[in-house]
């Protein structure tokens, strides 16, 4: 059921992704954030404390997913991409819930989200096919 309340958010999109290259675009992504939150730390804490939890989570979620390059796949590609659309929910209104929305540093988690949201939308969570590791 979540699978099909997920085809119908991104009906409209066409599914160019695959598991195996959404899993390089999560571990890309996981990387993203944590270097940004180590670029940050002195400077701005509050965007550095978003940026350690937003690729903390995306590292987690990818390691534990059951797709390419998950470690012990505990969770399906399909709740995977449930999981990917509150991340990117999260990503988006982090700098707002932080007290930081003003700030410059808020310009990166909102792009961040709109790229989660493009990938989220235009991958195929149903392709069984690339899922053997």
């Amino acid at each position: 059921m979540a699978n099909t309340q997920l085809e119908r958010i991104t009906s409209g999109v066409p599914k160019v992704i695959d598991a195996r290259t959404h899993a390089v675009i999560d571990y890309m992504t996981a990387g993203t954030f944590l270097t940004m939150g180590f670029a940050w730390m002195r400077r701005h804490p509050r965007a550095s404390t978003l940026a350690f939890m937003n690729g903390a989570a995306v590292l987690a979620t990818s390691l534990c997913t059951d797709y390419p390059g998950g470690v012990w796949r505990k969770m399906s590609f399909q709740g995977h991409g449930m999981m990917d659309a509150v991340l990117t929910a999260v990503t988006a209104a982090g700098p707002a819930m932080m007290g930081f929305a003003g700030d410059r540093e808020a310009q990166f988690f909102h792009g961040q989200a709109a790229f989660e949201a493009g990938v989220v939308a235009a991958t195929d969570f149903s392709n069984v096919r690339a899922m053997a590791a």
